[in-house]
């Protein structure tokens, strides 16, 4: 007798592998059923799908592949438009769609959008008749396919509308288009340049007043209307503020920090990339969990010393994805805030700091901290000190940082009982010297800890690095010791393809 599981828990299940693209698409075939509620899932962010037009071997079929399924879903007057200003379209695609994929989306990236229509338009010339400019013809499916999107999406969830599109696309007002306001409504995620038209700002500042996360890029200016589109929200909690260039952003930037002061309760996630602005208006959010700097220069956080002691009880992220702050002043804020952080990163070494993260932050689950090849009594008071440490990220190699052997020995016989997740980053033109019996003893070592979690190992490559899983040995061994239980995953993954 057959047996069907019902669509809600069909759905339930799906829902749990949003992420896994892979098997979500094996899952297409399998049934009527199944398809009607995989393509949901698949297209409420199709635009995460890993391609690049620059790259060949990472999908550049899929920009072709997504705009004719596009097409495909457009009413048949948008059809006729196209064909009659000699976009060609293939018989597929004037055939009505399977499903209205449109109709899925919650993401919708006008960035993407652009960036695909580029792409196929140049590089599949047969697509358009040679007689009208690319510019006109890219202008026309931009609009075509954002006004079937404002039709069809009934509650749009995130915008990206970045400052790399083009202009030809910042030149359709979709917010104007008809079913624009049922559709950006109820949007809780925008991501904006800060040179967007006026006009956009002060149209959906009218539409949206629930969004809970921004993203603000800076250019060489800020746009009226984006300091009054942040005051006419309701309950901002996640802010990112990025720049490209030292500078950028500056003129103007102080509309931009004193509309925040409405949410100096509410801002949880805060994030700061490049933007050389004055920190101290940090100092207000009392509420932070998580904060984030990423400057490639030191110069960008000089002003961190107006933060070094600000109390903020509830911080429980802090990192440091390039520069961090000077040693003596980050210790200050480590000895006022370190006590409540759960997770912690810092992309640099020094050894003063990270005696002070043993000391400061007994309660870290996750750090990411650089140690050179002599400091590994330091590794060994920190894996002391912080009782709760689940997960660390290390360097390995080119005899400047931490020797793997050693790694795995100090790993084994000093980390917590709740440690369950050991990164190691070769560093560039590093090749791994670990050795089958070398990978033995050290799973052997932990599979006889008590209490004795199964160990996730990720390797992680730079430029030119041969990792340790090269040896076929040491495959061997992993291999032996999953199939006991002792190690729950293995990964291997390029530095680019990092968080």
């Amino acid at each position: 007798m057959s047996f069907y599981l019902p669509a809600d828990c069909l759905n339930e299940i799906f829902e749990y592998l949003e992420d896994d693209k892979i098997t979500l698409r094996s899952c297409l075939l399998v049934n009527r059923l199944w398809c009607e509620i995989v393509v949901r899932i698949l297209w409420r962010n199709v635009w995460n799908f890993q391609y690049s037009v620059y790259k060949p071997y990472r999908r550049i079929h899929v920009p072709l592949t997504l705009i004719r399924t596009l097409i495909s879903c457009l009413p048949n007057e948008s059809k006729d438009l196209l064909y009659e200003n000699e976009i060609f379209i293939t018989n597929s695609t004037r055939k009505p769609s399977f499903f209205n994929y449109a109709s899925f989306c919650k993401v919708l990236s006008i960035h993407e959008i652009d960036q695909m229509i580029q792409y196929v338009l140049e590089k599949h010339q047969s697509i358009t008749s040679r007689k009208l400019s690319l510019n006109y013809n890219k202008y026309l499916l931009s609009q075509e396919i954002l006004k079937m999107f404002m039709n069809e999406i009934s509650s749009l969830k995130s915008l990206d509308y970045g400052s790399s599109c083009s202009k030809k696309v910042e030149n359709i007002m979709f917010t104007y288009l008809p079913g624009a306001k049922n559709c950006l409504t109820d949007l809780t995620k925008l991501s904006c340049s800060s040179e967007i038209y006026s006009e956009f700002f002060y149209q959906i500042s009218q539409i949206c007043h629930n969004i809970q996360s921004l993203i603000i890029k800076f250019g060489d200016f800020i746009s009226d209307g984006l300091a009054d589109l942040i005051t006419l929200q309701n309950n901002l909690k996640i802010l990112t503020l990025q720049s490209y260039d030292e500078g950028n952003g500056i003129c103007g930037i102080y509309s931009i920090t004193s509309s925040l002061n409405k949410f100096s309760l509410s801002l949880t996630k805060l994030k700061i990339d490049n933007s050389y602005i004055p920190l101290s208006f940090i100092s207000i959010f009392k509420n932070l969990q998580e904060l984030s700097f990423f400057f490639e220069f030191k110069e960008g956080l000089e002003d961190f010393t107006q933060l070094q002691y600000v109390k903020f009880p509830n911080l429980k992220i802090l990192r440091f994805l390039y520069e961090y702050p000077k040693a003596e002043i980050l210790m200050k804020f480590l000895e006022i805030n370190g006590k409540n952080l759960e997770e912690l990163y810092i992309f640099d070494n020094d050894n003063s700091l990270n005696l002070a993260i043993a000391k400061f932050c007994p309660n870290l689950k996750t750090l990411f901290t650089i140690f050179m090849d002599d400091e590994i009594e330091t590794l060994k008071i920190l894996l002391k000190s912080c009782q709760y440490l689940e997960s660390i990220k290390i360097w390995c190699g080119g005899g400047e940082y931490l020797n793997e052997k050693e790694l795995l020995e100090i790993i084994a016989k000093y980390s917590p009982k709740n440690f369950y997740e050991l990164k190691i980053n070769y560093i560039y033109y590093t090749r791994s010297e670990i050795i089958p019996e070398d990978l033995e003893s050290f799973f052997l070592n932990w599979k006889n800890r008590l209490p004795q979690k199964p160990l996730s190992l990720i390797l992680i490559k730079n430029y030119e690095s041969i990792s340790l899983e090269v040896n076929e040995g040491n495959m061997e061994v992993i291999e032996k010791y999953k199939r006991l239980g002792v190690i729950k995953k293995i990964k291997i993954q390029e530095f680019e393809e990092e968080e």
